[in-house]
């Protein structure tokens, strides 16, 4: 008896511990709902890190001699890196230079912009896809509440931002995905705001290509894209006025007083 009963014992002790120790099959399907995103979150991390410490040896004469190579397919392979750099955190300005040195104001200039914002809008969905309701559900009041500020703005604050050279376009595209800011809004102000910096940066790459060489006429070509750059820094203040002129229309339209028996009850019919 003493012997049944110590194997009875020691089978459920078994039995509990196995039981214990398994995986509830809603702890199993959590972790497949999550793996994906870990494993994307895991990749983008690995490749922001390596391409990082590999920027110092990437150069605009390295990239050009890489990209030419390539013939009649450069554009297409140049779009696609373009839009890995953005991803991947590594310099935009140096990418829309090289597009102008190699492809020429006009089709560098669109190569560069369709880059940056495909780039851009794949960052944005991966920040809001991998991190957005982690983030949220660890976000301090104060935070939260310069987030619903920006969201308010929508893609008025995306405009802005773009207009303003010295905020880092990279971290950005991560940031505003942690936002509530509509992906379409976002995509269209990015590729209408980024055009003049894309064109102004793929002038000068073009001119500092043409001085290089001693083609074309480098004066032009480098006046005309220091003239849209001043154009860039001129741009935010006039978006702040239009912003404000609106609020200050809207707010001057909700204090005026209701016209006189407006609020009234319409006279009865005899």
């Amino acid at each position: 008896m003493t012997t049944g009963t110590t194997m009875n014992t020691t089978a459920s002790t078994t039995m509990s511990t196995t039981a214990s120790t398994t995986p509830s099959p809603s702890r199993l399907q959590r972790l497949r709902k999550a793996l994906p995103r870990l494993l994307l979150l895991a990749a983008v991390v690995a490749g922001i890190v390596v391409a990082v410490l590999n920027s110092a040896s990437l150069d605009s004469a390295a990239l050009e001699a890489w990209i030419t190579q390539f013939g009649p397919w450069a554009p297409i392979v140049f779009f696609f890196a373009y839009v890995l750099a953005t991803v991947l955190f590594l310099p935009g300005l140096l990418f829309t230079l090289a597009a102008g040195a190699l492809f020429g104001p006009y089709v560098g200039t669109l190569i560069a912009l369709i880059g940056a914002t495909v780039g851009a809008t794949i960052a944005f969905v991966i920040a809001r896809y991998v991190l957005a309701d982690w983030i949220a559900a660890r976000t301090p009041a104060r935070v939260q509440r310069v987030i619903e500020g920006v969201e308010a703005e929508g893609w008025r604050f995306v405009a802005m931002t773009r207009l303003i050279p010295f905020i880092p376009f990279n971290a950005l595209n991560y940031a505003l995905g942690l936002t509530r800011i509509r992906l379409v809004s976002y995509a269209l102000a990015s590729v209408v705001f980024m055009a003049p910096g894309a064109a102004a940066y793929a002038y000068l790459g073009h001119a500092g290509r043409s001085l290089a060489t001693g083609e074309g006429d480098m004066v032009q070509n480098a006046l005309l894209g220091l003239a849209v750059l001043g154009l860039i820094g001129f741009l935010p203040r006039l978006i702040k006025r239009f912003v404000k002129g609106r609020a200050t229309a809207t707010q001057r339209q909700a204090e005026q007083p209701a016209p006189d028996g407006a609020g009234e009850a319409p006279p009865r019919s005899p």
